[in-house]
């Protein structure tokens, strides 16, 4: 899928994917997921990449409040200005602030500002999937190189079944990967220390769903 029908798709469908991630209780999945990452700590500086309409940043930062750490810099980037425009309203519904948003797409990341980088995170769901299976590894390389010295990338993809062809490569026009192929495409990309992470008790049910992964250079 090129990048122009992904930004179309998500401003067609933008309603039914957030109903969609409603049913299956992805927030509190992540915040679940995100919540047993030992690196977390207070003020670190995080990237969000494929923002979308905030799901992935409110859950991060309900993770480090739930074990009373503070949110440091947080800024996220994605390619849709109609997922762009929830993720505001959404956070100025709520008072939040501190974080810093653009729309950009991850294939060109020189586009962003010069001090979006040295990250101590960066986080990512449901965008990486809707690249061409050739250029994932050129993304993954370019989020690396946004890492500060011992930063993470923490990331969430769907994994490649029968169940996910018919809910995420049909319905949702998205790749579909296995744990060896992600391994391989990370290693092409300069990670060298990769864990394929469990979700929580309680949220094993997002395991038919996807990988989430964990990957340092």
């Amino acid at each position: 899928m090129t990048d122009v029908s992904a930004r179309d798709l998500y401003t067609d469908r933008i309603d039914s994917y957030h109903r969609f991630v409603s049913a299956v209780r992805y927030a509190p999945a992540l915040r679940a997921a995100f919540g047993s990452l030992e690196a977390l700590r207070s003020d670190m500086k995080i990237m969000d990449a494929g923002c979308g309409g905030g799901l992935v940043t409110l859950a991060l930062r309900r993770a480090l409040a739930d074990r009373g750490l503070r949110p440091g810099t947080l800024h996220g980037f994605d390619l849709t200005p109609a997922m762009l425009d929830r993720f505001r309203a959404a956070f100025e519904a709520q008072g939040t602030t501190g974080v810093e948003l653009r729309q950009a797409d991850v294939l060109q990341l020189d586009t962003l500002p010069e001090s979006w980088r040295d990250y101590d995170l960066i986080v990512s769901s449901g965008m990486l999937e809707y690249l061409p299976r050739d250029a994932l590894s050129a993304a993954l390389r370019g989020l690396r190189l946004r890492l500060g010295d011992d930063g993470a990338l923490v990331f969430f993809i769907s994994r490649r079944s029968w169940l996910m062809r018919v809910l995420i490569e049909l319905w949702w026009h998205a790749q579909v990967y296995t744990r060896t192929e992600l391994g391989e495409i990370l290693t092409q990309a300069g990670f060298s220390r990769v864990r394929f992470c469990r979700f929580p008790s309680g949220h094993g049910h997002m395991g038919l769903w996807g990988h989430f992964v964990e990957a340092r250079p």
